[in-house]
């Protein structure tokens, strides 16, 4: 437990164990923003399991370097595993009032805790989309008599990629939707239910097999072309998905109130590590980030009572007196004014 008062750097150092646990950070997407304005680097380093020693170095010019057991990693993926976590800030709140990308970033962010190679396959498909969109702009400028040929090379392999982010997507919802339900219920003294849909940007027809839901965005794809030209982009795809969060069966983000948005995107999260744990057999460490606020005390004591069980936690908070009993006797307490000088 890290405590302290605001603006001392709690919320970087559970940014940091999130970094070196999933190779990403909830806070920002480019590594600019990750390193002191006056410097050219950053460098993480822990110890997992008494002996895995991880690295990681963000650069601002040559990109990123990782060490595990001191040796350099041609992989950054390789990292992943001795140090898996799950993290919950308050800028989590925008999963449930946000826009589509936020959901669909916290779905794949899930996803690559469970399998790695996946963060491939999102790489690969941002850059068909982006080659796509290229070839609309510079159209008038392809040879006429190849320009149906180049597209079906494109429909190939986007409905090939698409289809199995469709397919890990689905999946994966699928198995966090009764853990995110039963969560819920707990948190909320069994007076709320959740319910997590997925609404893919493809008709996903046939069943979940690879070769029917391909064949059937390849000919969305081509149905599709005429419009594609006009506006310039592609509207078929695993870009345009959405994750529908219901609360007793209406929309969260519209009528759920703070205090239950906030009792949702914790569901969520212990559903991952839950999840996580039940495919590795071994709890990821939870990052609570001032997870108390905007929960009423009869939520506080039931979050601190449920994940205070059986998993690793690393919380920050500014102050002491919200956790009593077994949770202040069994916490490592961490003042936070060392962080001031680094």
């Amino acid at each position: 437990m890290v405590i302290g008062p605001n603006g001392v750097g709690k919320s970087n150092l559970l940014e940091a164990v999130e970094l070196l646990g999933s190779l990403r950070s909830h806070r920002s997407s480019t590594d600019q923003d990750l390193i002191s304005w006056d410097q050219d680097r950053a460098l993480l380093r822990a110890t997992a399991n008494d002996s895995e020693q991880l690295q990681l170095e963000l650069r601002r010019k040559g990109g990123r370097q990782a060490h595990r057991n001191k040796k350099p990693l041609l992989r950054q993926l390789d990292l992943i595993g001795p140090l898996r976590c799950v993290g919950f800030s308050a800028l989590d709140l925008e999963l449930v009032r946000g826009e589509p990308l936020l959901r669909r970033n916290w779905l794949d962010r899930v996803i690559q805790q469970l399998e790695p190679v996946y963060a491939d396959l999102i790489s690969r498909f941002g850059k068909l989309l982006r080659q796509r969109s290229q070839i609309w702009r510079q159209w008038q400028h392809f040879p006429v008599e190849g320009r149906d040929a180049l597209l079906d090379a494109f429909d190939i392999q986007m409905a090939l990629v698409s289809t199995r982010i469709h397919r890990r997507r689905s999946r994966a919802l699928k198995h966090l939707q009764p853990l995110a339900a039963a969560w819920q219920e707990r948190l909320s003294n069994s007076k709320e239910h959740i319910e997590l849909s997925y609404l893919p940007g493809s008709l996903l027809e046939g069943s979940e097999e690879e070769e029917s839901w391909r064949l059937s965005i390849e000919q969305q794809l081509l149905e599709q072309r005429t419009n594609e030209e006009r506006l310039g982009r592609c509207k078929v795809g695993p870009h345009r998905d959405e994750v529908d969060f219901l609360l007793n069966g209406v929309a969260a983000r519209r009528f759920g109130s703070a205090g239950q948005q906030r009792t949702f995107v914790l569901a969520l999260k212990l559903a991952e590590l839950e999840l996580v744990e039940e495919l590795f057999g071994e709890p990821p460490i939870l990052l609570l980030d001032d997870v108390l606020a905007e929960l009423d005390q009869n939520r506080q004591l039931l979050l601190l009572d449920a994940v205070g069980e059986t998993h690793q936690c690393l919380v920050s908070a500014t102050h002491l007196e919200a956790f009593e009993g077994d949770w202040q006797r069994q916490s490592q307490v961490l003042e936070a004014e060392f962080l001031r000088s680094m």
